[in-house]
């Protein structure tokens, strides 16, 4: 017998759980998940990387000749922000086709979805190559729940991934790689009145960013992603203002193309700034995600979505990071997209929302590359 869980209401459940990151704390929300899809007939284990930061894997089906199908999400959000939101972040408000909420886009909706999906198509699921759901804790920094299955070997088989990230159901076919850096430089405090006494950090800080303007990368541009991009995001040093600093600290946010290595880039870095006397450090590394768009699967998803887009889809990237970028390795290189309902251009946004109409179509993307892959 065929169950059918509503999307919305789905969506409105999770919105519920306040899972602000930080401090995250996924297991209930996670819990509640594992809740539903056990009573479809769903095989669950919970992981945990550090107290209460659980995330869910979720299995159906199951045959040596083919591997199931993955579907993906985080149920991490991001803190609410400075301003004053209009909505109740977590009450699950509707206003016409908008659900708002924190997680309403990025990315419970698209959870919802294809929990949605495959629980009404469970029972089929079953006598098939199955279906996996991987729902992780904390992938708003740096990916910390998907890295941990990965790096544990807590991951089984998969032939494909969808990551059910907001893209308004267009999908694509990966994003750049993410690393941060932290950059210091040191000096020697003094009287302000001395400088000549002293050794200025913060000038020196000025002739690192200096060279980082002009750093150039191994790879300069890809075919679908384009150029790689260096940013200095944050900036700080001294102790007040008539003394000569003697410790300055920048953050640099680098997004990455296929073909350049995260620890060459590193190295690079440091060799460049190395004569300045900086310290170079990564705190966050995430490498990029690609499938070639020409993959005969992928094409299939192109082919899926076309009908709910305005023609056909032509291979692009998404510009933010996701857990595909370790989920991908983790099983062993399947072809993957990114592909949900949320809207990208409200993610992290005061009052986001996502789309009621666009839930329930993705549960019908969802669904029919589920069938697909399994062939039920």
């Amino acid at each position: 017998m065929k169950t059918r869980i509503d999307p919305r209401a789905l969506t409105r459940e999770l919105l519920a759980f306040n899972t602000i990151n930080p401090p995250g704390m996924e297991r209930a929300c996670a819990r509640h998940l594992g809740a539903i899809l056990e009573a479809a007939g769903f095989r669950t284990a919970y992981h945990e990387f550090a107290e209460a930061r659980t995330s869910l894997v979720a299995e159906i089906g199951g045959d040596p000749q083919r591997p199931p199908i993955c579907f993906t999400g985080h149920i991490d959000t991001v803190p609410l922000g400075a301003k004053p939101w209009t909505k109740d972040a977590f009450a699950g408000e509707t206003d016409g086709d908008r659900l708002y909420g924190r997680g309403s886009t990025d990315m419970k909706s698209g959870i919802a979805a294809f929990v949605a999906a495959a629980v009404e198509l469970a029972p089929r699921l079953a006598r098939s190559p199955g279906v996996v759901l991987v729902i992780t804790a904390s992938e708003e920094i740096g990916c910390e729940g998907s890295r941990f299955l990965a790096d544990a070997k807590l991951l089984d088989r998969a032939g494909a991934i969808v990551v059910a990230e907001p893209t308004a159901n267009y999908p694509y076919v990966g994003h750049k790689g993410l690393v941060w850096f932290e950059i210091e430089t040191t000096g020697v405090t003094a009287h302000g009145s001395m400088p000549e006494v002293g050794d200025n950090a913060i000038n020196r800080m000025a002739r690192v960013i200096g060279d980082l303007e002009g750093f150039r990368f191994p790879v300069q541009s890809h075919p679908v992603m384009g150029s790689p991009t260096l940013n200095v995001g944050t900036i700080r040093g001294g102790l007040n203002t008539n003394s000569v600093p003697d410790s300055a600290k920048i953050t640099v946010d680098v997004r990455t193309v296929p073909g350049i290595d995260h620890g060459h880039l590193c190295h690079s870095l440091e060799t460049l700034l190395g004569p300045r006397g900086a310290k170079v450090k990564p705190i966050v590394d995430t490498p990029a995600l690609y499938t070639e768009p020409e993959a005969g699967w992928v094409q299939e998803v192109f082919e899926v979505t076309t009908p709910f887009l305005e023609g056909r889809p032509t291979p692009k990237t998404i510009t933010f990071s996701t857990d595909g970028a370790w989920l991908k390795p983790g099983y062993g290189g399947p072809p993957a997209v990114i592909l949900g309902p949320g809207e990208p251009r409200l993610a992290h946004q005061t009052d986001e929302w996502c789309s009621l109409s666009r839930i329930e179509q993705s549960v019908d993307v969802f669904a029919t590359l589920m069938r697909r892959w399994c062939g039920v």
